[in-house]
């Protein structure tokens, strides 16, 4: 089975000033591009070839699992964000609440694991096994579906992610990116 490059759920100016048309020209339409044509090379006449990409992350490593891992990572980090953000309500916001003791005290430790996270990685809130919620980070193609884990929401902070836009001041991108998350489908992940 061939992989393809999912269609982004927005226009590709649509999370301006956040995130600038540029910006996904280049991550989406150059970076995550790569990875899946990368990613339909290294399998072809492998076991891999007709295989679930999210069964390819956890069965297979080196060239093969990054490139499946950043088809993935990818895909979800930008369903993960909206033109409009929102607001967390309902049962995600008890949990966020109950776990790290109020929404913003959440938005805090994430964000300084995403600034934190040195070199190229991903910062991460996850549902672990027994139900209890946490922030991870991730380095380089890293995901937490490696680990057993489901994710529920991400921050992409490779430089590639941020640099057009706000060239090396991650903590001002990381900042940002909080008007753009999609709390309905963090919601959604949670429930799931």
């Amino acid at each position: 089975m061939e992989h393809k490059l999912p269609e982004l759920p927005y226009a590709m100016d649509a999370l301006e000033p956040v995130l600038s048309r540029e910006t996904l020209e280049y991550h989406y339409g150059k970076h995550h591009a790569t990875y899946v044509a990368n990613l339909n090379k290294l399998i072809k006449g492998t076991e891999f070839e007709d295989m679930p990409l999210e069964d390819i992350i956890k069965k297979s490593s080196g060239g093969i699992f990054n490139n499946a891992a950043q088809v993935w990572n990818h895909t979800f980090y930008w369903n993960g964000l909206s033109p409009a953000g929102g607001q967390a309500g309902g049962a995600l916001l008890d949990a966020l609440n109950n776990t790290f003791g109020s929404l913003d005290a959440f938005k805090e430790k994430f964000s300084q694991t995403a600034v934190t996270t040195f070199g190229s990685g991903w910062a991460w809130l996850v549902k672990n096994p027994d139900g209890t919620l946490d922030v991870v980070s991730t380095s380089n193609a890293g995901t937490p579906l490696a680990e057993g884990k489901a994710p529920l929401l991400t921050c992409d902070v490779w430089e590639h992610a941020y640099y057009i836009d706000y060239r090396n001041a991650r903590p001002n991108y990381v900042e940002s990116f909080w008007n753009i998350v999609n709390w309905d489908f963090v919601a959604k992940n949670f429930a799931g």
